[in-house]
């Protein structure tokens, strides 16, 4: 059997670093693809280091552009790939541009498409994520979901078969990365101390796309800021080029806003885990957070993993300057009530379920 991987950008790394490892010890040839989608070397290199992935036998190089244009590129040269290593399966990741121009490529040239974070859904279309995932899901073999209420999203999309509940990789990936981790020389680094911080993300096109949404978001961080909280904010590229192209001044900030590069995956993991709060907008981050028992605020109107709302771990704000500032508030001064913190995302072995599945098809 010989399998192509698709990957691009930074939560594909981490999804990709265990199924990639495991599929190597079974003996299966795996073909590693970087799309480019990534490329910044915080955003890219960096996690292929850490998480120990192989490097990537094609590098396409394909940077950033509009949607339309992005994918297409990737289309063209993933194409050239596949008719140049005539591959028995395809696995695409997440949600990405680079997902969906795998999943396209191959099923056109009949080539089976398996799925990693299937039936994910935020139930809104003008994401370029859910379009992504969608389209992705419709056109794939193999299901891999993370949990429960992803299978039940495929089946209301008349999707039965290939579907498997394996759990989470990236839960399996965090596991095992932060047994790796110098927690307290991190800490050190970014001069912040555990519980005592907020951390946040913001990089979603919903957010830095919209000049209202990221200066209530940017004004929001201020203001708590203000009020005491230490806030570390790594600032993701597109959302720095959006600040500034927005004329949003990011030199008159408060001091406690402290704004850094962004971080490697195992950085990421330690500040995760030892923040008192998460803002963010992103999916990854926020399940994150929830492994190691650290809540979210999303400053957006809905999330894929709607399991962390029903619960009440996380909290979707809006983006309003307004609600996040006063959900924030409310949730750092509640820290001390215990929260509900579950397995919803498998026991830590989904890499080795998929691996399994495949290997047996």
């Amino acid at each position: 059997m010989k399998i192509i991987s698709i990957v691009g950008a930074r939560p594909q790394f981490i999804k990709a670093a265990l199924v990639s490892k495991k599929l190597r010890t079974k003996g299966i040839k795996e073909i590693l693809v970087h799309t480019g989608q990534h490329y910044d070397f915080n955003m890219s290199d960096v996690f292929f280091s850490e998480l120990e992935l192989p490097k990537p036998e094609y590098y396409l190089g394909i940077g950033s552009g509009n949607h339309g244009e992005q994918t297409g590129k990737m289309l063209i040269e993933i194409e050239k790939v596949l008719l140049k290593e005539k591959p028995d399966v395809v696995i695409v990741y997440g949600d990405t541009n680079s997902t969906l121009a795998g999943a396209l490529a191959a099923i056109k040239l009949h080539i089976s498409v398996a799925h990693v974070e299937a039936g994910l859904r935020s139930f809104n279309k003008e994401m370029p994520e859910e379009i992504n995932r969608v389209l992705t899901d419709h056109v794939s073999k193999w299901l891999f979901a993370p949990t429960e209420t992803a299978v039940k999203n495929l089946h209301k999309e008349g999707i039965f078969n290939g579907i498997y509940n394996v759990g989470d990789v990236m839960f399996d990936v965090a596991l095992e990365s932060i047994q790796r981790v110098n927690e307290k020389e991190i800490l050190e680094k970014h001069n912040v101390r555990p519980k005592r911080f907020i951390l946040a993300t913001i990089h979603r096109a919903e957010n830095t796309d919209v000049k209202e949404n990221l200066e209530n978001i940017w004004q929001a961080l201020n203001e708590i800021a203000l009020i005491g909280w230490e806030i570390l904010f790594p600032i993701h590229p597109r959302t720095e080029k959006a600040l500034r192209n927005f004329g949003i001044d990011v030199h008159s900030k408060s001091k406690n806003l402290l704004l850094i590069p962004p971080v490697s995956y195992f950085e990421m993991l330690a500040l995760e885990k030892n923040a008192r709060l998460i803002i963010t907008d992103s999916g990854g981050v926020q399940k994150e957070g929830y492994f190691w028992g650290t809540p979210c605020v999303i400053p957006r109107n809905e999330t894929e993993w709607v399991e962390l709302i029903e619960i009440g771990f996380n909290k979707l704000t809006g983006t309003k300057k307004e609600d996040i500032v006063k959900c924030v508030t409310e949730m750092v001064t509640k820290m001390e009530e215990k929260l509900n913190i579950g397995s919803l995302y498998g026991r830590g072995n989904a890499s080795d379920r998929i691996v399994e599945v495949l290997v047996k098809s």
